[in-house]
């Protein structure tokens, strides 16, 4: 599924007007009916809807909303703010419209405003400003915008809440944007919807199908998109009936300092459920016993340091390299690292103290692979391409190093996001807030490793890793709740979430 900017999904407007065609109050209109089913199957005709509509298209679909309501037999009470006497021409068109409703409770705004009384048996229906904002909200709008976050009554967005700018929302007035318990976007998600700092304002999001023609959403480019389960299955390799385990390839795994093996043991049980024929650890001596124990199937190498990784060794007969799940800073193990960047030939994945490392040696950078796959937290990133003031911030820079160095970069978080060499982003939507727990980040290391050692592209090991990864904590949590979700849990789901891929 795209993300279209805000300019996009104008044009995507216009499209569907001239290609079906359409009159854009008809367009309007076949929106308001969908808007309104979704109220209707949550809300019965006891309840009073308040509705706020500005003077732009947002307004004209709020207007359409309230009117239909009307109609249906609820109570219905609609201001709309025409502050400047300039309406959108389908904003005037349904304010005429809901004027000629019997029994219409209608006020139109142009100076003076008395707030109404709002019950917690209410609800507002926010129609004030959609996808177009471009700036934040000033003035009267601002403190409207207080006045209804301030209510008791629950409140219902349609697109997108008021003050909350599709893309980029750095230089937002966090008090003037309206806090959605229900957000009723049109179409298609915005990125907005995405990033962390913006989750308070959104609520829950429902997408409403409005027949935008799929002809104009195809013809679109867009570099944003949503990872798809039926995307995803279609990358699935079939296991050759015939295969062995030297034909399923050989991944290397560089981890863990003297105390950190857990991290080891988690991303090496992750590599071996995700199908990879062989794995080898290079690790500390003293990891030894425990990794014996707990990863038999594990092939060691020992390290010349009994505590730390201290040097590297040939990485020529590995399909796949991954390395960074606790190996510490150390100054020894960050030149260890520099030679296993310059010297390895094939897939890699750099993941935690690998970042941290890198961090502090940007000049190691350049060196690291084209394809390669960097899998940061926020701060590990942060590390990487400096302060970033917001998640939009973030990406972008994500974006434009994974464009400048021809790597694959994974922001880590509840929407984890791949940026692409090409400069795509994309989305993944499956997993939850129990994934939030110590390990998490050693398994998807682990996945992708493995994906890769079993021949999937970087490209493809990227979608298909984040998105495995993710369906598993979500079959974790369905059996354990997410408060008692531990990283192992996610892997031991991981079978679960192979399985159900393919059915």
């Amino acid at each position: 599924m795209k993300i279209l900017t805000s300019t996009q999904l104008k044009e995507l407007d216009r499209y569907t007007i001239e290609h079906e065609p359409i009159a854009s109050i008809d367009l309007m209109e076949r929106a308001a009916k969908a808007l309104e089913a979704e109220l209707k199957r949550r809300w019965d005709t006891s309840t009073r809807f308040i509705v706020f509509a500005g003077p732009g298209n947002n307004g004209g679909d709020a207007l359409a909303v309230a009117r239909l309501l009307c109609k249906d037999g609820y109570t219905v009470q609609a201001y709309l703010f025409n502050i400047t006497g300039r309406l959108s021409n389908d904003c005037l068109q349904n304010k005429k419209r809901l004027g000629d409703v019997a029994g219409a409770l209608f006020t139109e705004v142009s100076s003076q405003f008395s707030f109404p009384e709002v019950g917690q048996d209410d609800v507002i229906v926010d129609g004030l400003f959609g996808t177009g904002l471009n700036k934040p909200l000033e003035g009267g709008y601002a403190g409207l915008a207080q006045r209804i976050n301030a209510c008791p009554a629950q409140v219902v967005s349609i697109d997108i809440p008021s003050g909350l700018m599709a893309e980029n929302n750095t230089y937002n007035n966090p008090s003037a944007i309206i806090r959605a318990d229900l957000t009723l976007t049109i179409q298609l998600p915005k990125l907005a919807f995405f990033f962390a700092e913006n989750q308070p304002y959104i609520g829950e999001v429902k997408t409403v199908d409005i027949g935008l023609h799929p002809d104009g959403i195809a013809s679109i480019h867009s570099g944003i998109s949503l990872i798809e389960r039926n995307d995803i299955r279609a990358m699935l390799k079939p296991r050759d009936p015939f295969a062995h385990k030297g034909s399923m390839g050989h991944a290397l795994l560089v981890s863990g300092q003297y105390g950190m093996g857990g991290a080891t043991i988690l991303a090496a049980r992750a590599c071996l459920r995700s199908g990879a024929g062989k794995l080898t650890i290079h690790t500390p001596d003293l990891n030894n016993d425990i990794l014996q124990c707990s990863v038999p199937e594990a092939i060691l190498s020992h390290d010349a340091s009994d505590i730390r990784i201290s040097r590297a060794i040939s990485t020529y007969d590995y399909d796949a390299l991954a390395i960074g799940p606790g190996i510490g800073t150390h100054e020894e193990t960050a030149d260890a690292l520099h030679a296993f960047i310059r010297n390895h030939p094939g897939e890699m994945v750099l993941d935690a103290d690998a970042l941290n490392i890198l961090g502090r040696h940007k000049e190691w950078i350049p060196e690291i692979p084209q394809d390669a796959i960097l899998t940061p937290h926020p701060k590990e990133l942060e590390n990487l391409v400096g302060t970033c003031s917001d998640s939009y911030d973030r990406l972008e820079k994500a974006r434009e190093l994974a464009i400048k160095m021809q790597f694959y970069i994974i922001i880590k978080g509840h929407y984890s996001m791949v940026c692409t060499p090409t400069g795509r982003v994309i989305i993944n939507t499956t997993g939850n807030a129990g994934m939030a727990t110590a390990g998490s980040g050693d398994v998807l290391t682990g996945i992708l490793a493995g994906l890769l050692a079993r021949g999937y592209p970087a490209h493809e090991a990227c979608r298909l890793g984040v998105y495995l990864h993710g369906l598993a904590g979500d079959i974790a949590s369905e059996r354990l709740g997410e408060e008692s979700m531990m990283a192992g849990d996610i892997i031991n789901a991981l079978p679960k979430a192979f399985k159900k891929l393919k059915e």
